[in-house]
């Protein structure tokens, strides 16, 4: 047998070594046939066995998962999806679906996808309680969260969330978050002295002031000094680049219907992220202004640790993210992970703190009768509330702050993806699509999990029927909060701060921020409605959705604020 020099053919073709014995036909010809195999021919093999891929694990899921009844699409491409996203109260849509499908149900999405609704406090909890195991991360949340602060705590799952959150919680104890409450009442202090000077300009007892802006300032500010000792100056009129962005972000706060139709896609299509657009190119601005800022705070903070400067202080956030960074210990944590959660809380005290302060100051103005009430409980105390009495003295303030969280609470709803098969047990049965009642319902690898927070803290079956007004004294009411809430299981049985090994580990410092700002701003002001207790409070859209006054351009939230005399 004679071997011959293999010859190169052309592009996507083979090499074939000729070999000359008696075989040499047969030898030719299946080199013809694979020859005549194109690009083509081997992208349709893979697509038709990816295709085929999928639908026999949709049809396991399908077989596997609990039929549940729901809403009709509206939509043959975006399911019920655009009934939700025009809804001007989500919460009521869900709500809704509740009374009619049951406490689980089904919803269509784009393109035939489906997601399973749990509106049911004991389904709730076996959710959370799986969080970061049984269930994970779409991905569509981990394409986003990866662009927009990385690879931190939010992004994280399962032993990597472990390890993070053990790395950051020293920062977050009773007493360091004490510690940052002088931090706070600076920030609130520059507001007043500010608003007292528009006050003094308008030349009269009042004056119109966009409260939204303000409290982004004071949120940023308070943020970066409290927990990274570094002072941004939003309220002292410096515009750093992080401020300028986040700014544009509230100046774009509409959606056209492209983008609300790509939005909708999104869940199907999680690339379309990529797609270049206004509102994209902010969050990739937002993400290297932040990963500049975030770069020179933890150099400094090195430099300060190394020179022997923060020996003997009480741990900073920064401060324990710079010891966690490059440790060989289980607290460990990597540069990339320690700017992530840098960016998650500037984004969390810009967007959540904020909008919790503007949707406290809109209630007050709304319900002058509980605006007095909580000033003379806080003008029983002359001086600034220390840390223990915001904690424990004050019952009515503690009831505003925890009325505000449940009525407009700032993340609108969870969404996981199950990693395995699950089942998730009911506290009160349902009707299947065959008529079965179930008091469990069966979810396959795979499948879509929804929950609705303002569905939740708002429902008139878990909260009572005044579960839309806003009345601070069920909080201190002695049956003020029903049997049926107490079966919530997140933080003061809302779900706020969401629940389970993903609970905010900031909430501590957001509460006692909202407190400290909320006990200054209200002794020293009255605060109104520019239009009358009538003004229509509409939602805009900033880097997420927030309270704006109707016909606003942007996010904009004008209030009548008036010295408080006495």
């Amino acid at each position: 047998m004679t071997w011959q020099s293999p010859r190169v053919l052309g592009s996507g073709d083979i090499l074939i070594a000729r070999v000359t014995m008696d075989t040499t036909p047969t030898v030719l010809r299946l080199a013809t046939m694979i020859h005549s195999l194109s690009v083509v021919n081997v992208t349709a093999a893979f697509v038709g066995i990816l295709a085929f891929h999928t639908a026999v694990r949709e049809t396991r899921r399908r077989f596997k998962t609990t039929k549940l009844r729901g809403p009709p699409p509206s939509s043959f491409i975006f399911g019920a999806g655009k009934d939700i996203l025009d809804a001007p109260d989500t919460g009521e849509v869900y709500e809704a679906w509740v009374q009619e499908y049951g406490v689980v149900y089904e919803v269509p999405l784009a393109l035939g996808k489906k997601k399973v609704i749990l509106c049911d406090p004991k389904a709730v909890a076996h959710f959370f309680a799986g969080d970061t195991r049984t269930y994970g991360h779409t991905a569509l949340d981990k394409v986003t969260l990866e662009r927009s602060v990385g690879k931190g705590i939010l992004w994280a799952m399962g032993e990597d969330h472990r390890r993070q959150r053990r790395s950051m919680s020293p920062a977050f104890t009773y007493t360091s978050i004490g510690k940052l409450t002088p931090v706070f009442y600076n920030c609130v202090y520059k507001v007043k002295a500010a608003w007292d000077g528009i006050i003094s300009a308008n030349g009269e007892d009042s004056a119109v002031i966009e409260v939204s802006q303000w409290m982004n300032y004071l949120s940023l500010d308070s943020i970066g000094l409290a927990g990274f000792s570094h002072d941004f100056g939003a309220l002292d009129g410096r515009k750093a680049p992080v401020t300028r962005i986040f700014e544009a972000f509230q100046e774009s706060s509409k959606r056209n219907d492209m983008s609300s139709g790509v939005f909708l896609l999104l869940q199907v299509f999680p690339m379309l992220v990529y797609i270049p657009s206004p509102r994209m190119r902010l969050v990739r601005e937002l993400h290297y202004a932040m990963v500049d800022v975030c770069n020179a705070m933890l150099d400094q903070t090195k430099k300060e640790k190394e020179a022997g400067a923060l020996d003997g202080k009480e741990k900073s956030i920064i401060e324990v993210l710079v010891q966690a960074e490059g440790t060989d210990t289980a607290f460990y944590a990597t540069r990339e992970e320690a700017l992530a959660q840098m960016k998650a809380l500037l984004i969390a005290a810009y967007e959540s703190s904020a909008i919790n302060l503007v949707w406290a100051l809109v209630e007050l103005a709304r319900n002058p009768e509980v605006q007095t009430t909580l000033r003379e409980e806080l003008l029983t105390f002359r001086e600034d509330l220390t840390y223990e009495q915001l904690n424990k003295g004050l019952p009515y303030l503690d009831a505003i702050a925890h009325e505000t969280l449940r009525l407009h609470p700032s993340i609108p709803d969870f969404e996981r993806i199950a990693e395995e098969d699950d089942v998730i047990p009911l506290s009160e049965p349902v009707h299947t699509k065959t008529g079965e009642v179930v008091d469990c319902v069966h979810v396959a690898a795979g499948t879509l999990i929804g929950i609705s927070t303002p569905s939740i803290n708002r429902s008139a079956a878990i909260w009572g029927v005044d579960a839309k007004k806003f009345r601070p004294e069920r909080w201190i009411e002695k049956d003020g909060i029903t049997k049926k809430a107490q079966e919530v299981q997140g933080h003061r049985h809302l779900l706020s701060f969401g629940d389970g090994p993903r609970m905010c580990i900031g909430k501590g410092i957001a509460l006692t921020m909202f407190k400290v700002v909320l006990s200054v701003l209200v002794k020293n002001y009255v605060f109104e409605m520019r239009d009358g207790p009538d003004t229509k409070i509409e939602m805009g859209r900033a880097l997420s959705v927030r309270p704006k006054v109707a016909g606003e351009q942007g996010a904009r939230l004008p209030l009548r604020v008036k010295r408080y005399e006495g």
